[in-house]
């Protein structure tokens, strides 16, 4: 093993800055093409008009990114990882089966109602999934990662009932995926009723997903 000399270590912290700046810069980036992807979509939207409309060159996009596929899920994959540890924080702070339920209903409602643009954006690039090779990899990262927050969500609801789940972990995500995208529907079509109904078709669902109901009622 070669041992690390006052020269090696510097060069490995320069190294370990420029990463940290480039990674800086992509989700400076990220942020900045947000507001026009999630407003118009994928389809509609090219990287130049995201240029333009950003504030920052075209050559500056393509130099942090490879293509428009590349910018769209490096943005979706950041918003969803911070989702995801918000979701698990309801998790990992909760006492009680009902507490979880409460806060995993206004959660997701929550995020219907202020992060619509966002969400839009994430089923226009699953949906392109359907058609698009390129996107199919990172879509099936997310959309597990979601799958396995949501489930994480379920069984400390259990857990704190003393219930089993009756349901299969891709069976719980695909309920409230459908729960949360039919908010989405209402939401956009001008429904003033659609973030409530989501709100509580979450907490009637909830107990409608376990067995053996012991320790704590969930009704």
């Amino acid at each position: 093993m070669v041992a690390s000399t006052p020269e090696t270590a510097a060069a490995r912290r320069i190294e370990l800055r420029q990463v940290d700046k480039f990674a800086l810069r992509r989700t400076e980036l990220a942020a900045a093409a947000l507001a026009t992807l999630s407003e118009f979509g994928y389809a509609r939207t090219s990287l130049r008009e995201i240029a333009q409309k950003s504030g920052f060159s075209h050559g500056v996009f393509h130099y942090y990114f490879r293509d428009k596929v590349d910018l769209i899920t490096y943005c979706v994959r950041e918003y969803k990882a911070a989702c995801v540890a918000h979701y698990d924080e309801i998790a990992s702070n909760a006492t009680s089966a009902e507490q979880v339920r409460s806060s995993f209903a206004e959660a997701l409602a929550s995020s219907a109602r202020d992060d619509t643009p966002m969400h839009r954006l994430w089923y226009d690039l699953r949906n392109q999934s359907l058609f698009d090779t390129d996107f199919q990899a990172d879509v099936a990262e997310v959309d597990d990662s979601l799958e396995r927050m949501i489930w994480r969500i379920v069984t400390a609801y259990a857990a704190f009932a003393g219930a089993e789940v009756v349901l299969t972990r891709s069976a719980v995500y695909a309920v409230f995926d459908g729960l949360f995208q039919q908010a989405l529907l209402g939401i956009h079509a001008g429904n003033d009723a659609a973030v409530d109904s989501l709100r509580e078709g979450v907490r009637q669902v909830l107990p409608r997903l376990l067995q053996n109901v012991g320790r704590e009622s969930t009704d």
